[in-house]
């Protein structure tokens, strides 16, 4: 069976505000997971991309120019494959545990957009997808889980364009 080419894929970033260094006791539990669970990431039905550094993982990236933020992006075939990987194994335990890290903030952390096929979105891109879920809640430019949206909707990867 052949498959049509497909025209968007699912981006998706999520931010948390660390409570501790990252190098700090607190957070070892955290950081030695890493590493596993991106290999898991990896190698999961729908995984196209993930926002990695030289070290592999992404909490060396800068957000909002804040150091006490990280920084977790990456793209799926679709919200099934994205929702079957988050929810299963180590990364279902470590979202258990993610009060013992990680600061509880009100505002949207996450998010989910649709980008054009083999587009790897930048972090200043996930920023204004952010943004804009803070402001306007979910619509088909930045929008959660909870509430999505087919990617017949996807709106340009800038609002400006």
């Amino acid at each position: 069976m052949t498959h049509a080419p497909v025209a968007h894929e699912l981006a998706q970033v999520n931010i948390a505000r660390l409570k501790f260094p990252l190098d700090s006791p607190e957070l070892k539990d955290f950081v030695d997971a890493l590493d596993p669970v991106n290999a898991v990431a990896d190698a999961s039905d729908g995984f196209v991309w993930r926002l990695q550094s030289d070290d592999g993982n992404a909490t060396d990236i800068a957000v909002f120019g804040d150091e006490w933020l990280i920084i977790n992006m990456s793209v799926w075939r679709n919200t099934d494959t994205l929702t079957a990987f988050m929810y299963q194994g180590q990364h279902r335990e470590l979202l258990a545990r993610r009060r013992e890290w990680f600061e509880r903030v009100s505002e949207a952390m996450a998010a989910l957009w649709w980008v054009p096929a083999g587009h790897r979105p930048t972090v200043a891109e996930a920023e204004e997808r952010l943004l804009h879920l803070r402001e306007h809640g979910p619509t088909p430019y930045a929008f959660t889980l909870r509430t999505s949206f087919p990617a017949q909707e996807a709106v340009a990867v800038s609002r400006s364009a």
